[in-house]
């Protein structure tokens, strides 16, 4: 393990980051007032990136803090399973133990390297806490003057266009329930994530299961599972550390996934309480759940980590952009909807990818597009290409619902927004930084975060940091 700390001066950090990117010099005219909804990574960089192209910016954010899902409260839900519509909204899903599962070199923005700092209370691992992604979205934040823009406790209730061809936003102050109007704006950027709304497995039976279920959005540590059966629903990263973690107090852990097995039920390996089973048959009134492998067992929980839906309650688009069945469309790119662009857009709609650098080069090219400087195709051509994607999933039997899912093509669309925006590609060692990553955890989930063979990936990540902070030069010298 090398390279874990750093940089020592922060406003060191801060004035050579600035001195790299001065505010593009725009034509006149091509300046536009813009709302961006939400403060999470995805708005904070877009809000970056509006204002080095000449835009006027206002983040509305619900939340007295920035950073959106990265801000942890041990507060859940009143509905556990978060179904329930009038429920007292908590917008976080992490729960206390998370661990990031991309190193940090990849993590970062392009441009701001999330490097390990030498501060109190800072976590220099190279897969951090949730804790530090929050202090790295603060320091960014901070370093390009974004809090400035920042209306924190604003919850806006409504986002639609008007005759004179602006957006209406409607919104109210959390704390004291007063209502702001009419206010409005050339552009809006939806930033407002998408790890809030669950998505519930849809279970035989289960009307009349008396047992407990709950979303992992709403799970935060594993003392309520002490000496309980748990059936665990999901196969991705969070049903991966949570069923560990429960294991520890659980009686037992039976986790359903696709891709967990088939035929009969598994133990999994170095644990004597974690069952992998495949597809559930049906649950039943007795408390028990039937597996398709013919095992049967009796259930105290039902853990959902079965992920979650795009949900835009505020938006009034008169049935033109729509959510089916997890699809957000029509989108051109996953970005613009043909009728409303380039004056309506959406910020960080894919998913399995890594977030922060493509909501970067997302927002670059919104900002690009919104004054002038970068063209987009016609609405017909942008109507065609949508129907183009669509039928190509088709045609593939890819389930609607896998529309904005990107794994293995995402370095081919960051790279394709790159050339519209006139930036480089994404770089060779991040591409393989995060096959490599993806790929141990897989094969090592339990270890991985924790031990791994690419230190010379490493270096060339520091090499490249090194423009933006010099500092990492000397480092790097005293660490070989």
């Amino acid at each position: 393990m090398l390279l874990r700390s750093v940089i020592s001066s922060n406003q060191a950090y801060t004035r050579t980051l600035l001195s790299h990117f001065p505010i593009l010099s725009m034509p006149q005219n091509s300046s536009k007032n813009v709302a961006v909804i939400g403060a999470g990574s995805a708005g904070l960089v877009t809000a970056r990136e509006l204002q080095r192209e000449g835009h006027s910016v206002v983040v509305f954010e619900r939340e007295n803090q920035l950073g959106g899902t990265w801000v942890y409260t041990p507060a859940t839900e009143s509905d556990p399973v978060g179904i329930d519509p009038n429920r007292e909204i908590v917008h976080s899903s992490l729960y206390s133990s998370l661990r990031v599962n991309l190193p940090r070199e990849v993590m970062g923005f392009g441009d701001y390297p999330f490097v390990a700092k030498k501060k109190p209370g800072r976590d220099p691992r190279r897969y951090p806490g949730h804790g530090e992604v929050l202090e790295y979205l603060n320091d960014f934040a901070v370093d390009f003057g974004i809090i400035g823009v920042v209306r924190f406790g604003m919850e806006v209730g409504f986002v639609g266009k008007m005759e004179n061809g602006k957006w209406k936003i409607s919104c109210r102050k959390r704390e004291n329930d007063v209502v702001f109007a009419n206010e409005e704006y050339d552009a809006v950027v939806i930033c407002n994530g998408h790890y809030t709304e669950p998505r519930i497995a849809d279970i035989p039976g289960i009307e009349v299961w008396p047992g407990k279920q709950i979303h992992s959005h709403n799970y935060r540590v594993p003392d309520p599972f002490r000496d309980q059966v748990v059936v665990l629903i999901g196969g991705a990263a969070s049903a991966t550390d949570i069923s560990r973690e429960i294991a520890e107090v659980a009686k037992e852990v039976h986790i359903f996934s696709r891709s967990a097995t088939s035929g009969v039920p598994m133990k999994l390996p170095g644990y004597d309480n974690i069952w992998l089973h495949n597809m559930i048959e049906a649950v039943g009134s007795d408390g028990g759940v039937n597996f398709q492998d013919g095992s049967k067992i009796l259930a105290d929980i039902i853990l959902h980590c079965t992920g979650y839906k795009y949900h835009f309650p505020f938006l009034e688009t008169n049935g033109i952009v729509t959510v089916d069945d997890n699809r957000v469309g029509p989108l051109y790119k996953h970005v613009f909807p043909p009728a409303f662009a380039p004056s309506l857009s959406f910020v960080g709609l894919p998913w399995k990818v890594i977030p922060f650098f493509l909501c970067e080069l997302q927002s670059k090219w919104i900002a690009g597009v919104l004054s002038g400087r970068i063209s987009l195709p016609s609405k017909e051509d942008m109507n065609a290409d949508i129907e183009a994607f669509y039928s190509s999933m088709a045609a593939s039997c890819i389930p609607k619902r896998y529309t904005h899912n990107m794994d293995d093509s995402q370095f081919d669309y960051d790279d394709w927004l790159a050339a519209e925006c006139g930036s480089p590609p994404s770089e060779e060692w991040r591409k393989q930084m995060y096959f490599i990553s993806r790929k141990n955890k897989k094969t090592l989930p339990e270890t991985y975060r924790d031990e791994w063979d690419d230190d010379d990936l490493i270096i060339q990540a520091h090499e490249d940091f090194v423009k933006y902070i010099p500092e990492l030069s000397q480092e790097q010298k005293l660490s070989r």
